[in-house]
């Protein structure tokens, strides 16, 4: 029933699209959540949500536990007089990754539909080309007065349209793989409300003062976790996210969450992670740990400017990083119940 809930809640965060600067559509789908819970929530201006749990320590380190609601897409650069759109990637999307098929261009006025083209492969050396951003384009079937009626100009974003973003389960159903476009950070923001849940369905109060953040704009630097940690001034930051697996990296998708130790800009905080995993292993779980040369997370860009002393990284183990993500559904509940110990005990 623990695995349905999450699969639920996922597929419906899922279907709004969320490229970085365009979080409302998630935001106006969080704070319903938020509310039925009976959480006061708060909204900054740059379009964080906060909800503050008093700890019963009110002398332990404030801590902040943070999603990104932003996704990986692409953003229009240039109209072409056919109606055509060109573009570039917003956040680390490559385009074949995409692959030719539908997506939505997020208009000023209006959200249209269009096909993600690379053109034709009748023609020499066309078979062994790498894709680039040059090589694509939107075909929209629109004139470029009826885009500028709707709101799409240059700098307008995209991502696929909602029909076929997932969830899926596949695999053996004891103990199912489940993918979905982008589980980066659909999932961590899943996990926050889960998170929320339980400690009020089981009246547990976190041991140090605590902010649960639902952030904006990480896939472009970590705009919104900046704004939060520059004004409250953590010492813990923790984001809740996901661990891909590039060559190299021994992880494997077998329901165990991860931690991050270190990436390309940041050592992590190595006490949080042998609290953590001392936290999962009391949980009934364990964590696998990463080292990471080409990624970063909220964690790591604050540490990296100054804004956050202490960090920690943990989530989800993922194959096929900013695409059609896979991880195993057990590793959500074992995440849970891995920050439930955690913010009970420290």
């Amino acid at each position: 029933m623990s695995e349905q809930l999450a699969v639920t809640l996922l597929a419906a965060l899922l279907r709004v699209p969320t490229p970085s600067g365009w979080e409302r559509g998630l935001t106006a789908v969080i704070i319903p959540k938020l509310t039925e819970m009976g959480y006061e929530y708060e909204q900054d201006a740059a379009g964080n949500l906060l909800v503050r749990l008093n700890g019963r320590n009110p002398d332990a380190p404030l801590t902040i536990y943070a999603s990104h609601m932003d996704e990986i897409g692409f953003v229009v650069t240039k109209i072409e007089p056919d109606g055509r759109l060109r573009l570039d990637r917003s956040g680390g999307l490559h385009p074949w990754k995409l692959g030719e098929a539908p997506v939505q261009i997020l208009g000023d006025e209006e959200t249209i539909t269009g096909i993600f083209s690379m053109g034709s492969t009748h023609g020499s050396g066309q078979s062994d080309k790498a894709i680039t951003w040059q090589d694509v384009h939107v075909l929209t079937g629109l004139s470029p007065n009826q885009l500028k009626e709707k709101g799409v100009r240059v700098g307008s974003p995209g991502v696929p349209i909602a029909d076929g973003r997932g969830p899926y389960l596949f695999g053996e159903p004891d103990d199912p793989l489940i993918a979905a476009w982008t589980l980066d950070d659909r999932a961590g923001v899943m996990t926050l409300l889960r998170l929320l849940a339980r400690l009020k369905a089981e009246e547990i109060r976190p041991y140090a003062p605590t902010i649960i953040a639902f952030v904006t704009s990480e896939e472009l630097g970590g705009h919104g976790a900046k704004h939060l940690a520059r004004r409250e001034q953590p010492e813990r930051f923790i984001a809740v996210d996901g661990a891909p697996i590039p060559a190299g990296v021994p992880l494997a998708i077998d329901g165990r969450p991860a931690i991050w130790s270190k990436d390309r800009l940041a050592t992590y905080d190595q006490k949080l992670l042998q609290q953590f995993c001392e936290a999962a292993l009391a949980a009934g779980t364990e964590l696998q740990t990463a080292v990471y040369d080409g990624a970063a997370s909220d964690a790591s860009l604050l540490a990296y400017a100054g804004l956050a002393p202490r960090i920690a990284c943990i989530g989800h183990v993922r194959e096929n990083s900013h695409g059609y993500e896979v991880a195993r559904l057990s590793v959500f509940d074992n995440l849970l119940a891995t920050l439930l110990y955690f913010i009970r005990e420290s």
